[in-house]
């Protein structure tokens, strides 16, 4: 007797296990298709946010890659005349720093103001590039939630909707679609805007260390057109 009352209690346990565990795709599918559109949105607006994280992350990390002797060797090129392979070497070494000196070194003969304005005008190119796309992540970040919140209306108008049908008697059964969908789609649009805003960020402060980079070479660049011969 004892065994079959302790069998039945572990298979009561499991049966009540499994109807409290709710998957989040069970989550999803239970929220209607409004919440279902809703979150298709959300998971779209997500892949492109990671696409150009991760994009952009190993971009601007392969443009802040320069080589410690790059400057060495473009000082040893200058003084000593040999500017075709100062320019080679900026050609070959193809960073957003190299860009720039190569820039500088094509217009060595011009007036020093000439010089500078022309780096800083390829500059601002290859802030361009090291940009690019980022400002997605930005619209991301603050469109998702807002999505998210729609969500949540529908959700609440569906709710509505059916007690007004039921007459007035409520009936969390005929609730629930709505609700689930005002839930989900605000959990979903968090998650994504949250993700979003840290990639933005984080993408915004390494940009700025490779722009803090190519001015800082620029300038040295400048102070050694102004050496003295």
């Amino acid at each position: 007797m004892i065994p079959f009352i302790q069998e039945n209690k572990e298979l009561l346990e499991e049966v009540v296990s499994e109807e409290k565990t709710l998957s989040i795709y069970n989550l999803i599918m239970d929220g209607g298709i409004g919440g279902q559109i809703i979150i298709a949105i959300l998971f779209v607006l997500l892949a492109v946010a990671l696409y150009i994280y991760f994009e952009r992350f190993f971009a601007i990390k392969a443009a802040s890659k320069v080589d410690k002797n790059f400057m060495n060797q473009i000082k040893d090129y200058v003084s000593n005349g040999k500017l075709e392979a100062a320019k080679a070497l900026c050609d070959t070494t193809k960073t957003p720093t190299a860009n720039l000196i190569g820039k500088g070194i094509s217009r060595i003969g011009k007036p020093l103001e000439d010089i500078n304005t022309a780096i800083g005008n390829a500059g601002k190119l290859e802030v361009y590039q090291l940009e690019r796309n980022v400002s997605v992540l930005a619209t991301i970040a603050g469109a998702a939630p807002m999505i998210g919140f729609l969500g949540t209306v529908i959700g609440m108008i569906v709710a509505i909707h059916e007690i007004a049908n039921a007459g007035g008697q409520i009936d969390i059964k005929l609730l629930s679609d709505g609700l689930y969908t005002a839930m989900t789609t605000t959990v979903a649009g968090l998650i994504v805007g949250i993700i979003a805003y840290i990639t933005y960020n984080h993408l915004v402060v390494r940009t700025d260390k490779v722009v803090y980079q190519m001015e800082a070479k620029s300038v040295e660049f400048l102070d050694l057109l102004n050496e003295p011969v």
